[in-house]
């Protein structure tokens, strides 16, 4: 008999809802229900397509007896961490500051007054390792609240007190200089694998927000050490196993340092972020393979992640079928020489083998290898190689898939509109563009109150129950304010405005201009959630401080901008000590450092061809930072966009098509230049 998550729509508490737990979503009752009976809350945080959380689904959740134990002695909550993330960072915050990590699934164990008391991440269903299995944690549970239930209050009652005095440095609530952002510059090169790209060792994440931030920092100095760093990097992960050498996208992380063996999840997010790395990347150094991976990381999230809705799912899990009904991590995505033989036959198999790192011995579990390109690029045919690719492919799509949850995340969705706006314009791609506005129109259909409040996820055309976060606001107006510079629409320019009005108003402290991840009016919480600090996402501050950076250089709003430069002060505070964690933020102070400019093309509309080569040569000359918006003249944006270029370099204005032009006409030459044919 399903239990009470079967009326949830998030894909991974449905996972839950056959369990014999009699599971409980994350609730004023469920809490209720704990106080009225007198036992003690278990908290179990996951997501969908993280790997540990189905091994402990399979070995605990699943067994009768373990449910039979937990039903009789505790109320069972069962939360999304990417529905709640504020649920999730309270209590993460909690296991991390008692255990000194994390990870998922989240194990805690609750009062009724929601006060956290014993901790842990998953659990074994036998003792392992130096791990007490998951029944024995039960059992010691229920012993200390049963026979030293004051002790335990008392325990709660100083980790609630702990976490409310962690406060966060805000440095003198002035944004970075130079000096800061060459410190941090330093602090990243000393962390910097130069044998194998990234930043410290196993496991290795894509530093995505931390190559942005390079990037905008070398085109507003020229440090050449901060483009290297960037460049081989993405090369590296571009080769590696971490990169889907046949379908495009990036897995979620390497398990090695090397880039080789991933943890083989795809997070819509990860995609997002490093589709626009890598056409940044391209921009800046004309690098085909940069080029080539942006867009088949797009092609990817169109093909594999879009909903028939128009938004784009969260992620495809790691696991699935093998073939013989076992489901296990990677087998979609891994080849034996055997494999590659059935696929393509014993010539072309060798070809694939050499050119895809494929060998007897294997790279991952019982003999399979990772795709990952050992040899540089064209050492082998390409028309070869194109069409084992393509047969590769087609032979994986005959595997059973990995599963998807189907979610709709705001955030995320922001992410991806800005990434396949940009990539769109920059390769001339207008289905990807289209993509973007379409994922746009459903943010604003379904998540989209008439108060401009955001809902954080949605499912198969159906918004969920919980209010946006700060990263939603801040990610879905970055989203529509790349749009607004693509498409030249003013109406995204609009709903950014409307977005960043809810930042300013819910989620800011007025004094301190501190940002909160939670609304001032949203659930209480037993601390109010605020990290400023980049985890797989760009934290919701620097992320909110970027987007009002950016509305002010559109709009010329000095309420933005001053909300901006408060909000950037913790970036001086943490920008020289922690540089990986903060990269969101050490961008937006890059270009705020740079100047913030509007570069305007006024002419017809970018139905015009002229308009269209002059806008798409201006998107590609401009420093990473710079606002580029379009108007027509007579239009109601028109007047506004001429009044609002900011000098902050030159040239700061491109106008075409008969119109008054501040550009001598060499110079308008040398910008469609930069057109790539």
């Amino acid at each position: 008999m399903a239990n009470r998550l079967a009326h949830e729509t998030s894909p991974y508490l449905l996972q839950h809802a056959d369990n014999p737990v009699d599971w409980w979503p994350w609730s004023a009752e469920a809490f209720e229900e704990a106080r009225r009976r007198g036992v003690p809350v278990l908290l179990s945080v996951g997501y969908s397509s993280c790997h540990w959380c189905h091994v402990m689904a399979h070995e605990s959740f699943e067994d009768q007896a373990t449910a039979d134990h937990l039903n009789e002695h505790f109320v069972s909550v069962k939360v999304d961490r990417e529905e709640r993330p504020d649920v999730d960072a309270v209590y993460m915050e909690a296991v991390q500051a008692a255990t000194g990590q994390g990870g998922w699934p989240m194990t805690v164990f609750l009062t009724p007054d929601a006060e956290p008391f014993y901790f842990g991440t998953y659990f074994p269903p036998v003792p392992r390792q130096g791990m007490p299995s998951f029944r024995q944690v039960l059992e010691g549970v229920r012993q200390a609240w049963g026979e030293r239930r004051d002790e335990v209050a008392e325990v709660a009652g100083k980790i609630v007190r702990d976490l409310a005095g962690r406060e966060i440095s805000y440095g003198d609530g002035l944004a970075p200089g130079e000096q800061q952002l060459a410190q941090a510059l330093l602090g990243l090169t000393r962390e910097y694998d130069p044998q194998r790209g990234g930043f410290g060792g196993a496991p290795k994440f894509p530093p995505s927000m931390v190559i942005e931030f390079l990037l905008r920092h070398h085109a507003r100095t020229g440090a050449d050490g901060a483009l290297q760093m960037a460049r081989d990097t993405c090369e590296r992960m571009a080769r590696g196993g971490i990169y889907d050498q046949l379908g495009g996208g990036f897995a979620r992380y390497s398990v090695d340092r090397d880039w080789t063996v991933p943890h083989f999840e795809k997070m819509l997010y990860d995609n997002a972020l490093l589709c626009r790395v890598y056409a940044h990347l391209w921009r800046s150094t004309g690098s085909e393979q940069a080029r080539r991976v942006a867009l088949e990381t797009a092609d990817f999230m169109v093909r594999e992640l879009r909903t028939a809705e128009g938004g784009f799912a969260s992620a495809l899990d790691a696991d699935s079928d093998d073939g013989s009904g076992r489901n296990v991590e990677g087998a979609y995505y891994v080849w034996t020489p055997e494999q590659l033989t059935d696929a393509l036959g014993a010539e072309d198999a060798a070809l694939a083998a050499a050119h895809f790192g494929v060998t007897d011995e294997g790279t991952f579990e019982e003999g399979a290898s990772v795709l990952q390109l050992p040899q540089r690029e064209g050492v082998f045919d390409a028309e070869k190689i194109a069409s084992v690719k393509e047969r590769l492919l087609a032979a994986r799509a005959e595997r059973p898939a990995p599963g998807r949850d189907d979610k709709v995340v705001a955030a995320w969705n922001g992410l991806a509109v800005a990434a396949l706006a940009e990539t769109g314009a920059y390769f001339d791609r207008p289905d990807l563009v289209d993509a973007a506005v379409a994922a746009a129109d459903l943010l604003v259909r379904l998540h989209l109150d008439d108060q401009a409040r955001l809902t954080r996820t949605s499912k198969d055309g159906r918004a969920g129950a919980n209010a946006g976060v700060l990263e939603d606001y801040a990610d879905v107006a970055e989203g529509f304010l790349a749009l607004a510079g693509v498409t030249g629409e003013g109406v995204w320019l609009d709903f950014a405005g409307f977005l960043l009005d809810h930042v300013l108003a819910r989620f800011t402290d007025p004094e301190s201009g501190s940002l909160y991840d939670t609304a001032s009016d949203a659930e209480q919480l037993i601390r109010r959630p605020q990290d400023p600090t980049d985890n797989a996402v760009p934290s919701g501050w620097s992320a909110a401080a970027g987007a009002l950076l950016s509305y002010a250089a559109h709009t010329g709003s000095q309420a933005h901008r001053a909300a901006a430069e408060k909000a950037l002060g913790v970036v001086k505070a943490l920008g020289p000590r922690v540089p990986r964690f903060i990269g969101w933020g050490l961008a937006a102070a890059e270009a705020l450092l740079d100047g913030p400019r509007e570069v305007a093309v006024v002419g017809p509309s970018l139905d015009d061809p002229a308009t269209r080569e002059l806008h798409r040569a201006a998107l590609l000359a401009t420093a990473p930072g710079a606002v580029v918006a379009c108007g027509t003249p007579g239009s109601e944006e028109f007047p506004l966009l001429a009044d609002r270029v900011l000098v902050g370099g030159a040239p700061t204005a491109y106008v075409c098509r008969g119109f008054v032009c501040d550009l001598p006409v060499t110079e308008v030459d040398a910008l469609r230049a930069k057109l790539t044919p």
